[in-house]
């Protein structure tokens, strides 16, 4: 029996920001080559023209403004934008360093080849990636990599803001959904103007994670965030569900299932009401098991179909009255934040030059159970770059 669709107000309180339709896209292949301008505009004409797409995929999350195999070289993904018109959510590399000037003078030279033809196009900035998350206990028990702890990260915020005060850049950090509910970490949600969730129902081990449930999961876990928001955007940086690979305690990959998840957490919760960047349009990892991706070889045609689900008036009314009954009570933050962990997915590494997929964790003071071997069968495989020494993912994931 498939959940059902969900409408509730904490997606709602997304609205204030326009609601981008996107995925994310690391620097490099597979293979570990780096990617150039021609394919992210392969990536970014793909994403526009997908056949049955429920809105215009028209935004790129990146996970750094250095084009592979270089130091500070701007990423060739901006000139690429510009020749498509595609919005741009970058990413600063946070983790393992104590500087950020490379990214920065990445971004300057960008800017300054491009100009506002560049500049109109960002979206947002998000100053770190999981972070948090890997500077945590249950990061540290699942060597997820090299984490920063939130100091660095308001540090890492305040310097790239007095870097760019000309611009009016809506700058924010992504992290787990447990890693913002964590109190330890408030200072970070103070800093930023959007925080940014990756959130991933599949690795819920112990948490009944069948695909029936996948968009139940999914809600608690937003909602937690976005009662510690402070009223600030969530934004919704990696989701989805893979359609090959083992199975994850319940959860089960298939194209079928990816499709369901797709229609009851994509369809249902976010297109339209938050900013989505979706995982993902292709795979970018020969290393990972897990298959996340819409379409292959940057086929228009996908591997499901994406059109939404027809939804009967009454159906919308049952569904907004029971949000409005219950949303204040899932809206509720690190009090009911405790569960199982999990391992990530992704190809990313420490520079932030590949892309990553991974899954919520354990906050660092969740006495959480059950962990699982092999968290992400050393991080360092799951990605490729000129920075592979730092690993970027392997997530811990808990839920209510």
């Amino acid at each position: 029996m498939q959940s059902k669709l969900l409408t509730t107000s904490a997606f709602v309180a997304g609205a204030s920001a326009a609601n981008y339709l996107g995925f994310n896209s690391g620097s490099t292949h597979g293979s570990g080559a780096a990617k150039v301008q021609s394919d992210f505009e392969s990536e970014m004409k793909t994403a526009q023209n997908l056949v049955g797409a429920p809105g215009d995929f028209n935004a790129v999350r990146l996970y750094t403004n250095i084009q592979g195999a270089s130091t500070a070289d701007p990423i060739e993904a901006f000139p690429a934008a510009i020749a498509t018109n595609t919005s741009l959510l970058l990413g600063i590399w946070t983790s393992g360093t104590d500087s950020i000037d490379n990214e920065i003078n990445a971004l300057k030279a960008g800017l300054s080849a491009h100009g506002d033809d560049l500049a109109n196009l960002i979206v947002g900035v998000s100053i770190g990636s999981e972070d948090l998350y890997r500077a945590s206990a249950t990061g540290v028990k699942n060597d997820a990599g090299i984490g920063a702890n939130p100091d660095v990260i308001v540090k890492f915020i305040k310097e790239f803001k007095s870097e760019f005060s000309k611009y009016n850049f809506k700058i924010g950090h992504v992290d787990t959904w447990d890693a913002w509910t964590n109190g330890s970490n408030s200072a970070v949600i103070d800093a930023v103007d959007w925080l940014g969730v990756d959130e991933y129902p599949y690795y819920q081990n112990g948490d009944d994670n069948t695909i029936d449930n996948a968009a139940s999961l999914f809600e608690k876990a937003y909602d937690a965030v976005v009662g510690v928001s402070g009223g600030k955007d969530v934004w919704v940086t990696e989701t989805g569900w893979p359609y090959e690979g083992p199975d994850w305690d319940q959860a089960v990959p298939s194209v079928e299932n990816a499709k369901q998840f797709w229609d009851e957490v994509g369809c249902a919760k976010l297109f339209g009401k938050v900013p989505t960047f979706w995982y993902n349009l292709v795979d970018d990892s020969q290393t990972n098991e897990m298959s996340f991706a819409i379409t292959k070889d940057l086929n228009t045609t996908p591997l499901f179909n994406l059109t939404c689900p027809a939804v009967s008036k009454s159906s919308s009314s049952s569904s907004a009255a029971s949000a409005t009954a219950t949303g204040t009570s899932s809206s509720n933050g690190t009090s009911t934040a405790t569960g199982t962990s999990a391992t990530s997915t992704g190809s990313s590494s420490g520079s932030g030059s590949g892309s990553g997929s991974s899954s919520s964790s354990d906050s660092a003071d969740s006495s959480s159970s059950s962990s699982v071997a092999a968290s992400g069968a050393s991080a360092a495989k799951l990605g490729s770059s000129a920075f592979a020494a730092v690993a970027f993912i392997a997530a811990a994931f808990a839920l209510l």
